[in-house]
């Protein structure tokens, strides 16, 4: 069943109105008279790269279709201390029930974007593209992958349904990583499933063995030194596309995409991010 990822951020947003809100937001109820309008801001108090603006409007939208926002600024905007990226206006009720749900979204997937921005700046120049992980929050994986693109990074597999990924476990299990390969194929053939494949390899030696049996479209290194990660591109020779993995951080991340690698992958994208802060407040 192909996923729908648009479906997927409805049933994100329904669980967190239903999570927060429940029956109702009675301070709000208690407080503000029913039929009351009033006028909020998204201010930005601190400098990054703007995401989930299309996420607070669909928030605002599902609690209250009368509510209308002025967006200012799109996704995918470097941003800065004071910036106004949309206002919202309608029943302040309604407002207030979406404040906190929209502020959560944004300003994590905001801190995502951020990240992945400044992975992105440091391969400037360089062939490499950085990319992210399935190392996601669960449940928000189509929205912090989204950010990562937004950031200027790029998005390994989704899931575990639209790749074949080789990894360690998967080739221990096998017997080898020749044998997994084998296992991969015969599964292809038997399911008519049209999928890329990619195996992890820790060593040069078992890079060897996936070279001379061949059938895959990606090699990972994993856990490669500088020195075995140009030895191994250079055995490639552009055969298959190249992704360096595990352990590499901002400091040594150029290093490594200067060795020739097409991708470089970073669970750090997504769960190791500091969130983005903003601020969402009444305004006349």
């Amino acid at each position: 069943m192909k996923i729908n990822p648009d479906s997927l951020i409805d049933d994100i947003i329904d669980l967190a109105i239903r999570e927060d809100v429940g029956d109702g937001d009675h301070t709000s109820l208690a407080c503000i008279p029913r039929g009351a309008t009033g006028k909020m801001q998204l201010l930005v108090k601190q400098a990054g790269v703007i995401a989930g603006v299309d996420v607070a409007r669909r928030i605002f939208q599902q609690l209250d279709s009368s509510v209308a926002m002025e967006q200012l600024i799109p996704d995918g905007a470097q941003v800065k201390s004071g910036d106004v990226v949309f206002y919202v206006t309608g029943k302040i009720i309604s407002l207030l029930q979406a404040e906190r749900l929209a502020l959560n979204f944004m300003q994590r997937l905001s801190g995502v974007a951020t990240q992945a921005a400044l992975y992105a700046a440091e391969l400037r120049g360089l062939k490499a593209k950085v990319i992210d992980t399935r190392k996601t929050t669960p449940g928000m994986r189509v929205l912090e992958k989204r950010a990562v693109a937004l950031g200027g990074g790029g998005n390994h597999r989704m899931g575990l349904h639209d790749m074949i990924l080789v990894k360690d476990n998967h080739v221990d299990f096998s017997g080898g990583v020749e044998q997994a390969i084998k296992n991969v194929h015969a599964y292809l053939q038997k399911t008519g499933l049209d999928l890329p494949v990619e195996v992890e390899v820790r060593s040069l030696a078992d890079l060897k063995k996936v070279l001379a049996l061949g059938g895959v479209n990606r090699i990972m290194l994993d856990n490669f030194s500088l020195q075995d990660t140009k030895a191994a591109v250079e055995l490639i020779a552009g055969r298959y596309e190249v992704e360096s993995s595990g352990g590499i951080t901002l400091a040594t991340l150029r290093q490594y995409a200067a060795c020739g690698v097409d991708y470089i992958s970073v669970g750090a994208l997504t769960h190791q991010i500091k969130s983005l802060d903003l601020s969402l407040k009444a305004v006349e």
